[in-house]
């Protein structure tokens, strides 16, 4: 089985902290259309770079019924911004409108297969995989962005089109996995295109 989790199949579940205090699972989302679950971190240039994007596409696409779930697995022994008093304060300051979680097990990005922060994987009304990647072609500096692969798959979906481009290799730092050295990626790990 490849690291990264294949296009078409449903989500890994989870039970995760959320920096509101509550605890989220896949159930918390059921109704929700469409279902973004993107590993993200507070530390990351890339992530950085493009969250204004990112929560300009959330805006855009909440509206009609799309929830985004925002996931940080890095390892705060790597990073120590990355902890959860990182999270919430990184949230307290940001307003961001997704739910931030916590993985701390690492387990939920291993499930997913993430491979770098920020990795974005969008599940339609049924719950299957159908654009799996990256969110804009330049994260670390958006200025220099040509395409938004999420935004272009959200708007292919909505409109009951298949997803014309549904992988994308992401572009990020990669996830800091814990007792590793900081660029280490597992072995079973490579590009998905």
């Amino acid at each position: 089985m490849p690291f990264t989790l294949p296009l078409g199949s449903n989500p890994p579940e989870f039970s995760l902290p959320a920096t509101d205090g509550k605890s989220y699972s896949l159930k918390d989302f059921a109704d929700a259309k469409a279902l973004v679950v993107f590993f993200t971190c507070n530390h990351c240039p890339y992530v950085i770079g493009s969250d204004e994007v990112t929560r300009k596409t959330a805006e855009k696409y909440i509206p009609e019924g799309v929830a985004f779930v925002g996931i940080n697995s890095n390892s705060k022994n790597t990073y120590a911004e990355d902890s959860f008093e990182g999270m919430v304060k990184r949230m307290a300051e940001q307003q961001f409108p997704w739910k931030y979680l916590h993985d701390e097990s690492q387990n939920v990005a291993r499930a997913y297969g993430a491979l770098r922060t920020p990795h974005f994987y969008l599940f339609d009304s049924n719950r299957k995989l159908v654009y799996c990647g990256r969110g804009v072609d330049s994260p670390r500096d958006t200025s220099k962005m040509t395409v938004n692969d999420l935004e272009g798959a959200l708007e292919d979906l909505l409109a009951g089109r298949p997803v014309r481009v549904p992988l994308t290799n992401p572009i990020g730092c990669n996830v800091k996995w814990d007792g590793k050295d900081a660029h280490w990626m597992p072995a079973e790990a490579c590009d998905l295109v």
